[in-house]
């Protein structure tokens, strides 16, 4: 007997490209939704990134799968008149076109909801939907750089920085995802759906709670403090014999055991350290005299001897190493899918892990328009009407 999927019975439009929309398209599609990619007749521009075969790539597959694919051109009467069709009886529309495109097409919340009161729609920009800077472009870079992410990100005296990972747009996804399961349970109570706004330099904001705290407390902007943590110390990383290993004593009862770990249980008791807050503001001097201990021997040697006494530390790895360790192996954090094109590809898993509903991160992303016929069909569109439908370039 199969388990029941979460979000079984779900339909949800991805008109998104790139990563913060697809990403968030794609958590409801490893949930159980049906989610039907629209793609324009050049496809989602992430099938043209590096390594790929034809108009197909690793990194389009990343964001995409698990879902149905179809071609639809919105820049014909035509092309709009089949997404409005499919909209009236989809649950959840996910875009994140510049705000105001979806209005011009005549495809944006009001038109839908019109049609279908019972809709969900998620809107993903740069800046938001309204305000000043509404209409203004955003990608990651440029959010992170509004944000203040790159302000705090890399070491004191240096040149700003991006996080290495796309941590706005991922988040705008997330958020996005978020509001969607949140308007779907409200729905079910009310009947009707409503309309979600979120946007990069959101994400990037909301994500910066420490940050954002310490400038509210302290009346003044923080800066990077490189491995370090703002907040509590020692929490960063270390320089060993032969590389370095991150070490989290985040607590007065943990920088005791590590105190005691390093052969300097005098520490405590000294009075830039015997408290939390006094370490975060002898951070510096308290880094060097636990480097000065640590250089003297091998990470995994500090690390055995620091997992024995309970103090959370950790090696720094790659991405080859990160992703085969034994725990990620063991919690299937990588799994791998069979591509018609790209043969087989290893791609991520998911971080949930659900006992009644469990997430389905296996599906592949659609070849380009691999199921526009099957999803017209569905629609209630007959083989003549599709055959009219691509001679007049709506679909393809």
């Amino acid at each position: 007997m199969s388990q029941a999927k979460l979000l079984d019975g779900i339909v949800v439009l991805d008109t998104a490209q790139v990563m913060a929309g697809p990403y968030c398209a794609m958590l409801l599609a490893d949930m159980g939704a049906r989610v039907i990619k629209v793609e324009p007749p050049d496809g989602d521009s992430t099938r043209a990134m590096a390594g790929a075969r034809g108009n197909d790539s690793a990194a389009f597959n990343a964001v995409n799968r698990g879902k149905q694919g179809m071609v639809l051109n919105l820049a014909t009467d035509k092309g709009r008149d089949v997404f409005m069709r499919l909209a009236r009886s989809a649950d959840v529309i996910v875009e994140n076109y510049r705000p105001g495109v979806m209005a011009r097409l005549g495809l944006d919340y009001p038109a839908v909801s019109a049609q279908n009161p019972r809709v969900i729609y998620a809107s993903i920009s740069g800046h938001g939907q309204t305000g000043p800077w509404a209409a203004k472009g955003g990608f990651d870079l440029i959010a992170q750089g509004l944000s203040g992410i790159m302000s705090v990100t890399g070491t004191p005296g240096g040149p700003p920085i991006k996080a290495g990972l796309p941590v706005t747009d991922l988040g705008a996804g997330l958020f996005a995802s978020i509001g969607i399961l949140a308007a779907l349970h409200h729905r079910n109570q009310s009947g009707r759906g409503q309309h979600i706004d979120t946007s990069l330099v959101e994400a990037g904001l909301a994500l910066s709670v420490w940050e954002a705290t310490e400038y509210f407390s302290k009346g003044q902007a923080p800066g990077p403090l490189g491995s370090a943590h703002r907040m509590t110390a020692p929490y960063q990383a270390f320089q060993c014999a032969d590389g370095y290993i991150t070490i989290g004593a985040a607590n007065d009862r943990n920088f005791a055991k590590l105190a005691a770990v390093l052969g300097h249980p005098e520490w405590t008791s000294d009075s830039r350290f015997v408290k939390d807050h006094l370490r975060v503001q002898h951070r510096d001097e308290l880094a060097a005299l636990i480097e000065a201990v640590t250089v003297t021997e091998t990470r995994d040697a500090w690390i055995a001897r620091l997992d024995q006494a309970g103090i959370p530390c950790g090696p720094i790895l790659d991405y080859e190493g990160a992703l085969n360790t034994p725990q990620a192996i063991a919690r299937e954090m990588t799994v791998a899918v069979e591509h018609p094109r790209l043969g087989r590809l290893r791609t991520l898993g998911t971080p949930l892990k659900m006992s009644a509903t469990p997430l389905n991160p296996r599906g592949r992303a659609p070849m380009l328009g691999e199921h526009t016929d099957m999803v017209l069909l569905d629609a209630g569109y007959s083989d003549d009407e599709i055959e009219q439908l691509r001679y007049a370039g709506a679909v393809l």
